[in-house]
């Protein structure tokens, strides 16, 4: 099972500590913006009640002087603080980004992380760090400060201004307990619909081919109405929330006016006063009221907040590893054991892999056999790394491979999965493995001993061919034999391949088998998944797989030779030899 990791090394937590000191400044420049806010209604006052009544045009000159020079600083700091979160959104994604996206790749190997989208959450929490949805919480704080000035004006102001702020924050409240489990529902809804549509793309051809255009099309709009049904619950009650939020701050200013009128008319205050009042409790209802109406936004960041901290909470723990000496290709297996992945609703696990063990030397080749379903192309994928086993252990030149160091193992593996993709890149970047100083003569050496330069070269830009993309299709074995060449690049000391000739001809066949024993000439450890028994003869060694449990493994003439058997007979029957 994998451990999650220590919350002090989750980047995102790290990242959000060390923007601490950002939050502080923008929390001091709201602070100024507020203060500054009261401009406006302090100048009505004086407007109305000195100026007024002084009918001095001096004073009226030197008072608008001063809002100039307040209202200056006001959008100052207003750019300032817009200017921190764009600049701390964009900090956030260029620091968290790769480690996201590294999760990301991790996602069929890391059990459980395939409900997750790093990097979809980081786009959503970085789209609102610098969206005009935050500063509602940023200004949330200066609500009492508020009000306290509106009581200074008069106690009957204030109390009615605390009744009509109680009354805007139950309304928040309930917003809040109503739509979040809408907005989680819909955003879960949201990834199901955009996995479906990213397979669905994929597959664009068999689709068409099989007629599936129509059923396929209803599913879509079968996931679609669910996430649109989502976001509709959850936009529904927070419009109707905004609404009654908006309406009612309008009618607590004009209740507020109205009672300050009375007070004027008793002498208790004067004209400016009701005005002034009107515009600071509006100002004091403001973020509360904007918080409600951008509630989607805060709804969905809070989601991918908690989400993203889960997640690289989740990832595993980067340890410290040593450069070991170049691999020689020796390979080491015992007891290797693969479960199927477990579910809520079971209990037991079966194997797709059971107690598997054998030993290879440097130039070995080895074919390994069975009937489909028999474990070996899970074999593959844990001799690379690509799964992890539940028990037993993989050693290469003595060295499980979480002693090697990541992207010094790449360097020494050649890897050719059963589904082959190239990525949206040139044919060389493909082979190379997109590797950024990678060398013309390595490129086109794995070309040749796959088989495929003259092919590359018959392509319409040669090399520089861009593939990967819809606009540019390759045939199956053309892909297949590009996969192999990008598997072979950089001579690696041991090579997987996984039925690398399920989609090849004769002549891609001939290629196959000379490209593998030019591997072992020059001493790799190649090691290969196989229906056909075209590359059979190309090793040394034969593996038979049946049900995930080894029945037989050695030298090829021994194993063949006694798995020559009555065609009754199953492979479990045939007796078990161990290397």
């Amino acid at each position: 099972m994998q451990v999650p990791k220590k919350q002090s090394a989750n980047p995102y937590r790290n990242m959000l500590r060390q923007l601490r000191r950002t939050f502080v400044q923008v929390g001091l420049f709201s602070a100024a913006i507020n203060l500054l806010m009261l401009t406006g209604p302090f100048y009505m006052l004086q407007v109305y009640d000195r100026v007024l009544s002084s009918g001095s045009l001096a004073t009226l000159q030197g008072l608008f002087v001063i809002v100039v020079i307040l209202y200056v600083f006001l959008g100052l700091y207003e750019f300032l603080r817009s200017r921190l979160l764009s600049r701390a959104s964009y900090l956030l994604d260029t620091r968290v980004g790769a480690d996201a996206f590294r999760f990301l790749l991790h996602g069929g190997i890391i059990k459980g992380a395939d409900r997750f989208n790093p990097v979809r959450d980081l786009e959503i929490i970085r789209g609102f760090i610098s969206s005009p949805a935050i500063l509602g919480l940023f200004d949330l704080p200066w609500i009492p400060i508020f009000i306290c000035i509106i009581f200074l004006i008069h106690p009957w102001l204030g109390y009615i201004t605390i009744a009509g702020a109680l009354v805007v924050v139950v309304v928040a409240v309930i917003n809040r307990a109503t739509t979040q489990n809408s907005i989680a529902e819909a955003m879960e809804k949201d990834a199901e619909e955009r996995i479906f549509v990213e397979r669905s793309r994929r597959n664009a051809e068999m689709i068409h081919s099989l007629g599936m255009q129509t059923k396929i099309t209803q599913r879509w709009e079968k996931l679609h109405g669910a996430s649109l049904a989502g976001n509709q619950r959850g936009g529904d009650r927070s419009e109707m929330f905004s609404s009654f939020s908006k309406a009612f701050r309008l009618l607590l200013q004009s209740a507020l006016l109205t009672v300050g009128a009375y007070l004027a008319l008793a002498q208790e205050i004067s004209p400016g006063m009701i005005i002034a009042a009107s515009i600071v409790a509006g100002r004091a209802l403001a973020p509360v009221d904007q918080i409600i109406g951008q509630w989607r936004s805060v709804g969905r960041a809070s989601e991918a907040h908690k989400r993203l901290k889960e997640a690289l909470d989740f990832a595993p723990l980067e340890i410290p590893r040593i450069e070991l000496p170049p691999l020689k290709g020796a390979l080491k297996v015992v007891g290797l054991t693969k479960l199927t992945p477990s579910t809520v609703n079971t209990t037991s696990r079966s194997r797709i892999l059971d107690q598997v063990s054998f030993q290879l030397q440097p130039g070995d080749g080895l074919g390994v056999m069975g009937n489909s379903a028999a474990g070996k192309s899970s074999l593959a994928r844990l001799l690379v790394g690509a799964w992890r086993p539940d028990a037993g252990e993989i050693r290469l030149d003595g060295a499980t491979i979480d002693q090697w160091r990541p992207e010094d193992l790449g360097r020494y593996v050649g890897y050719l999965p059963q589904v082959v993709e190239m990525l949206p890149g040139t044919v060389a970047e493909n082979i190379a493995r997109f590797e950024p100083n990678a060398g013309d003569a390595d490129v086109i050496e794995a070309a040749k001993i796959a088989g495929v330069h003259d092919m590359v070269l018959g392509m319409p830009d040669g090399y520089m061919t861009h593939i990967g993309t819809p606009e540019h299709p390759l045939s199956g074995g053309q892909i297949q034999r590009l996969g192999l060449a990008r598997a072979i690049y950089g001579m690696p000391k041991f090579i997987v391949l996984d039925e690398p000739n399920s989609n090849l001809d004769t002549g891609g066949d001939d290629a196959l088998s000379d490209a593998i024993r030019t591997l072992r000439d020059r001493g790799s450890t190649v090691i290969v998944m196989a229906h056909r028994p075209s590359v059979i003869v190309t090793v040394n060694k034969i593996l038979i797989l049946h049900k995930g449990k080894m029945v037989m493994f050695g030298d090829k003439e021994e194993v063949l030779g006694k798995s020559v058997r009555p065609a009754s007979s199953t492979p479990a029957e045939v007796p078990r030899k161990s290397g």
